[in-house]
C-alpha cells in the first residue's frame, strides 16, 4: 500500500506545486472578496442576500477587498470562509489524487525489462557493459556457459 502513496507522490510532483500555487491565488483572488462581501451582507446582524451579490462582483474586480478584509471587522468571515475553501479544495484534491494512484505495484514498468530486480540481482546472470542488447543497462554476455540463445518478440522489417 505504501508504494501506492511514494509513486502517486512522484508522480504528480508538478500537479501538487501547480495545486498549491492555485490554492494561493484563488485565496487572494476570490475568497477575500467573497469573504468580505459576507462580511458587509452580515452588518444588520441577518444576512443580506441582495448586498452580498452587489459587492461580490464589484470586489473580485477592483481587488480592494485583499486589504480590507484584514480588518479587525471582517478578519472572523475571511476566516471562516477561507476554511470551508480549503476543505472543499482539499477533497477535490485528494479525490484527484486518488484516481491518479497507480492500480499495481507493476504499473508503468515496461514488460521483459529488468525494472523488476534490486540491488543489482540482474548482474548475476547478465553483463553491465558488453554482450547481447537486451535494455539500456542490461546486456546478455556472450562468454557465459550454458544457454545464450535469445528470443525476440515483434516485427522485423526489411525493404
Amino acid at each position: 500500500m505504501n508504494y501506492k502513496v511514494s509513486k502517486t507522490l512522484k508522480d504528480n510532483k508538478k500537479s501538487i506545486i501547480i495545486i498549491v500555487v492555485l490554492w494561493v491565488i484563488l485565496s487572494i483572488v476570490l475568497v477575500a472578496p467573497i469573504g468580505y462581501s459576507i462580511g458587509i451582507a452580515n452588518q444588520g446582524g441577518s444576512f443580506k442576500l441582495d448586498i452580498f451579490l452587489e459587492n461580490v462582483f464589484t470586489e473580485i474586480v477592483s481587488f480592494s477587498s485583499i486589504t480590507r478584509v484584514l480588518g479587525a471587522e471582517y478578519i472572523g468571515y475571511f476566516g471562516k470562509t477561507l476554511l470551508y475553501y480549503t476543505i472543499i479544495f482539499a477533497i477535490f484534491t485528494f479525490v484527484g489524487l486518488y484516481k491518479s494512484r497507480p492500480k499495481h505495484q507493476y504499473t508503468d514498468i515496461e514488460h521483459g525489462s529488468s525494472d523488476w530486480s534490486e540491488n543489482g540481482e540482474q548482474y548475476r546472470i547478465l553483463s553491465k557493459n558488453k554482450g547481447i542488447i537486451l535494455s539500456k543497462h542490461n546486456y546478455l554476455p556472450v562468454d557465459k556457459r550454458g544457454n545464450v540463445n535469445v528470443l525476440v518478440v515483434g516485427r522485423f522489417r526489411f525493404w
